[in-house]
């Protein structure tokens, strides 16, 4: 599913935060520099932090987190919040 810039920082404001870098912990680096784009950079650095200060995780775990934000983006596009698209092979970012 796509997302262009300004629904990820609609986003990153709706997620629970301790939920975000267990997250981006398991998630592609394309995927984490279109996050941390849209944080501040003392928010990034911060996040960056607490991404490396997990250590090991199970992978169920950042499943979990990455589903809680994906339900979190589709019931704030449910409301009109922020728009997603509908991606077919591959993700496109706007």
């Amino acid at each position: 599913e796509a997302m262009a810039g300004d629904n990820i920082g609609m986003l990153l404001r709706g997620v629970e935060k301790e939920k975000l870098p267990l997250a981006l912990k398991g998630a592609s680096e394309k995927l984490r520099e279109l996050f941390f784009s849209n944080l501040s950079e003392r928010a990034g650095k911060m996040l960056r932090e607490e991404i490396e200060g997990l250590g090991p995780v199970k992978l169920r775990d950042v499943d979990d987190a990455q589903a809680s934000i994906v339900a979190q983006a589709k019931e704030m596009a449910a409301q009109g919040q922020i728009e997603i698209g509908e991606g077919k092979d591959e993700e496109m970012v706007y």
